[in-house]
């Protein structure tokens, strides 16, 4: 069997090292030692607020939901 592929891309809960903004909302300041959302894009990483992460993560689960329930079907 070949290997299975995966809809979901690279990403990762860490902590920040320094204080920069949030790539989902510029207003949301991420804070040396704050818990984030790490997501990989291209070379490079995305890093998302645990405000945003959370939205993100919600609305993720719940498309990923209904594409398994009509395959299903």
């Amino acid at each position: 069997m070949g290997k299975i592929k995966s809809l979901v891309i690279l990403s990762t809960i860490d902590r920040a090292l320094r204080a920069h903004n949030c790539q989902g909302n510029s207003k949301h300041r991420i804070n040396s030692g704050d818990i984030r959302l790490k997501v990989k894009n291209g070379r490079s990483w995305d890093h998302y607020c645990s405000l945003c992460a959370g939205k993100i993560l919600e609305a993720d689960i719940s498309k990923l939901t209904e594409l398994q329930s009509a395959s299903l079907a």
